[in-house]
């Protein structure tokens, strides 16, 4: 990953990561304290920030990449703190690695990232229109109306920030958030966690924010007046001080003995000089640890890859009207057709898409098509190419069923495909 230190070599290591559309230097406003105390290490997120454009297709694969590169540095244990995405990695480490992770500050992040069909019509607007219109409308995600309008180059800066980042990886990204998903696994997070939010954030709110804390058995909530989703640009002093206060006084040890003894990392000293955060950080009520998933099955399975294709829109819609008398049909489709078939390594699923579309187009059953297009625009099909696939149907399987399926795509593409006003 591309990377960059900041502080004495010889103190305990800090890593920080940045959101999504973002670079490192979200964090520049922060590096002249935090780098008094700690060995300060940033990195950027795949082809973000003229970082390689070696997209990652989960939270995880970042997470294993980002402990490769650690691991050559020759760093084992560290503090983390991580703005969405970038918390959403750290909470990620703490859960898999958690011999790792000294400590641990999510910062405008999420146990889950709004919804699914939303990262992944996203991904969709992205591929069609380029980056554009998340650039456009990044200020209004990450500020409040008043510092928009009294930060103009700031603003300016924040939507470069998005232009310049390779689409690919964008997407990527926004797959990677649609699958994440850890409110399950909130209690086995064991380190001390700083939950910190903008209050103000519209993107991952307070309201997430309040759910990490009652899901993480030692977590603390810092809520930051006059900030919005980006908090450590727009109230940088305030997000200083809190990190600041958590990581010197929350530094926790590594006691497993299962794990190789590692050099032994010393807290950091308080600092020299008082200093009064304009947020605090507040308690929260423990909470029973959350029950561990069970494996999935092919039903499970299905479940899961039925709603990345068609969505969570869709498959609730069909289970709400579900009934005895149509359940087990429900089922055995979910079970076979996206458990076993869709499941199978054999074809990606953007072959499968084009095979679907083709064989609705042939059989007639045009009531599948409106769902089966929203599909194969999240499994990667662009419109030019689902243009293309209908064309050949019209050969092959005649002029009327085609007409009919680009009347019924057009509309389909028109919606996924529109940016935000």
């Amino acid at each position: 990953m591309q990377y960059r230190f900041d502080g004495p070599e010889d103190a305990p290591v800090l890593v920080i990561g940045p959101s999504l559309g973002t670079t490192w230097h979200m964090w520049d406003r922060q590096i002249p304290e935090l780098s008094q105390h700690w060995r300060v290490f940033r990195y950027d997120l795949p082809g973000h920030g003229g970082a390689p454009a070696h997209a990652a297709v989960s939270v995880a694969e970042l997470g294993d990449r980002l402990l490769a590169t650690l691991d050559g540095l020759g760093v084992q244990r560290f503090g983390y703190a991580g703005c969405s995405i970038g918390g959403a990695v750290g909470a990620d480490l703490a859960l898999r690695h958690p011999h790792r992770v000294a400590s641990l500050a999510l910062v405008a992040s999420s146990p889950r990232f709004g919804t699914a069909d939303e990262f992944r019509q996203r991904g969709v607007i992205v591929r069609t229109n380029g980056l554009e219109p998340m650039a456009r409308t990044a200020p209004e995600r990450w500020f409040t109306p008043g510092f928009a309008a009294a930060q103009p180059a700031i603003v300016e800066w924040a939507v470069q920030m998005v232009r310049t980042t390779d689409p690919g990886c964008y997407i990527a990204a926004c797959e990677a958030l649609a699958a994440f998903d850890i409110r399950g696994a909130l209690g086995r997070i064991g380190v001390p966690t700083l939950v910190l939010v903008g209050a103000e954030d519209q993107v991952t709110g307070p309201a997430e924010a309040r759910t990490l804390v009652a899901g993480i058995p030692d977590a603390r909530l810092a809520l930051v007046p006059g900030a919005s989703h980006l908090a450590p640009v727009e109230q940088p002093a305030a997000v200083s001080d809190l990190l600041l206060m958590h990581f010197s006084t929350a530094w926790q040890q590594d006691t497993s003995a299962a794990i190789p003894v590692l050099p032994h990392i010393a807290a950091p000293a308080a600092p020299s000089t008082p200093f009064v955060p304009v947020a605090e950080i507040a308690p929260a009520a423990a909470t029973p640890d959350a029950v561990a998933p069970t494996p999935d099955d092919r039903y499970e399975q299905g479940t899961k890859v039925r709603r990345e294709v068609l969505g969570d829109a869709h498959v609730d819609a069909v289970n709400d009207t579900a009934d005895v008398f149509t359940e087990d049909f429900q089922e055995l489709v979910t079970r076979y057709a996206w458990g076993e078939v869709w499941s199978r390594d054999g074809l990606d699923r953007r072959t499968r898409s084009v095979i679907t579309l083709t064989a609705l187009v042939t059989s007639g059953h045009l009531e599948g098509l409106a769902a089966h297009t929203r599909a194969a625009l999240r499994n990667g099909l662009t419109p030019a190419e689902i243009k293309e696939v209908l064309l050949q149907t019209a050969v092959y399987c005649g002029i009327p069923a085609a007409g009919a399926a680009f009347a019924l795509a057009q509309k389909v593409i028109q919606e996924e495909t529109t940016p935000p006003a």
